[in-house]
């Protein structure tokens, strides 16, 4: 990243940012080439840190915004976001790129306000996020890149357990679980069982007695053979927004939560 014949500038990153870095740097201390033309924010960038992960810049210890242009041989200190995170918009609503569709269910299991398709570009992405105030949810470093996001997050773990729990630890959202649909976000309304039961299948029929309707899709929810399992995931999401000092808005709908159709399943 740095030639020694060139004036450089020393980019020291805070524990919480060295994953993003390649494993070359790692060791928190970055020398990179300056650029008089380059500032703080683009020479952060071009080490794979995007800014949404950045919480603060100081520059030889005095705080800067990422439009400073460090001068040769400055030291520049790359803190990460504080958590939990403020957002634009409030409550915080969200919408998760293509690769983050289990993630997606479970925010909704949870009732978060969650945004998501398996068709959307990244352009669209960008454009919808803004449009609707949610911030963008992903993996991609090089779409947290793009200048035009007003507000995106980088999302930590494999599995869409820990991305849950890491979520709601930066950002510690209001919850309110089984109030919306897992399969397209709507909202869960209590649904007489009369009401519902052409949908359903004969043994649900005689077994169950509670259930909720999604007022955008139709599908029918109820507390079926997975509610336990959905029930885990529920107080585990209130242990960790807790633990974030969140405020736990949690609460439960008429129907218990079990899902109706396999593809509504977190």
């Amino acid at each position: 990243m740095a030639r020694d014949d060139r004036p450089q500038v020393l980019l020291r990153f805070a524990d919480g940012l060295r994953f993003l870095l390649p494993s070359r740097h790692r060791s928190a201390e970055v020398r990179v080439d300056r650029d008089p033309t380059a500032t703080l924010g683009h020479l952060v960038q071009s080490t794979g840190v995007p800014l949404t992960e950045v919480g603060g810049l100081l520059a030889d210890g005095c705080p800067v915004g990422p439009g400073h242009r460090p001068g040769p041989g400055q030291t520049a200190d790359v803190l990460p976001v504080e958590r939990p995170q403020r957002l634009p918009a409030s409550p915080p609503r969200f919408l998760l790129d293509v690769h983050l569709g289990a993630l997606a269910r479970r925010l909704r299991l949870v009732g978060v306000d969650t945004g998501y398709g398996n068709d959307l570009d990244d352009d669209t992405l960008v454009a919808m996020a803004n449009r609707q105030r949610r911030a963008l949810l992903t993996q991609d470093r090089r779409l947290l890149h793009r200048r035009a996001l007003e507000a995106a997050a980088f999302v930590r773990g494999h599995g869409p357990d820990d991305q849950l729990r890491d979520v709601l630890d930066r950002f510690a959202p209001p919850l309110a679980p089984w109030s919306r649909c897992t399969a397209c976000n709507g909202p869960l309304v209590p649904a007489a069982k009369e009401a519902v039961e052409h949908l359903l299948e004969p043994g649900t029929r005689r077994t169950y007695a509670d259930f909720a309707r999604c007022r955008e899709c139709g599908r029918v929810y109820w507390p079926g053979a997975h509610h336990a399992r959905l029930a885990a995931i529920v107080e585990t999401a209130r242990e960790a927004v807790a633990a974030a000092g969140g405020r736990d808005g949690g609460r439960s709908a008429p129907a218990g939560g079990g899902a109706a159709r396999r593809s509504a399943r977190p």
